[in-house]
């Protein structure tokens, strides 16, 4: 073929009997790069709702035992007290039904405690707070428990806070 023979064929390329090279991108090309980033992008959004749950587990075991501290600051106001087990629970104080403050100083903490309790975690029957001071030692231990039944699989839907404090 001679170069005047190339100028008048239009393309080149299909008048020496090949075909074209491609150019542009073709249609499942394209499908198929828009199948895998939605795939990637569920796969983030799971993700993220898995974090978000693990946060609030975390969030709830961490007020949990802050209110815990609170309590055991309170009782360090009122050691005397405290250390004969004025502050001892018989049962677990539920924070659904908080018990009245009293005319004592013992009670209205108690019971401002019992509403920090339902405030933190959930005023229901399942958030519930213990209390029990052995001896003159002024070792206390205090017991929270909640429901943590938004955290996911894997995880128990009571969780329970325990903190051994000294007075």
């Amino acid at each position: 073929m001679t170069m005047h023979s190339l100028r008048a064929c239009a393309r080149p390329a299909t008048c020496l009997g090949r075909r074209p090279a491609q150019r542009g991108v073709g249609l499942i090309e394209v499908l198929v790069a828009v199948l895998l980033l939605s795939v990637a992008f569920l796969g983030v959004a799971a993700l993220q709702a898995h974090s978000l749950s693990t946060n609030n587990s975390a969030m709830a075991r961490s007020m949990a035992t802050m209110a815990s501290y609170s309590i055991l600051d309170a009782m360090r106001a009122d050691v005397a007290l405290a250390a004969k087990g004025g502050y001892n629970t018989d049962k677990p104080l539920k924070a659904n039904a908080c018990p009245d403050a009293g005319s004592t100083m013992a009670g209205a903490q108690l019971h401002d405690w019992c509403l920090q309790l339902g405030q933190a975690l959930g005023a229901n029957e399942t958030t519930t707070g213990a209390i029990s001071c052995t001896g003159g030692l002024g070792e206390c231990l205090i017991t929270i428990t909640f429901d943590d039944s938004r955290a996911g699989k894997g995880g128990s839907a009571n969780q329970k806070v325990v903190t051994k404090g000294m007075l």
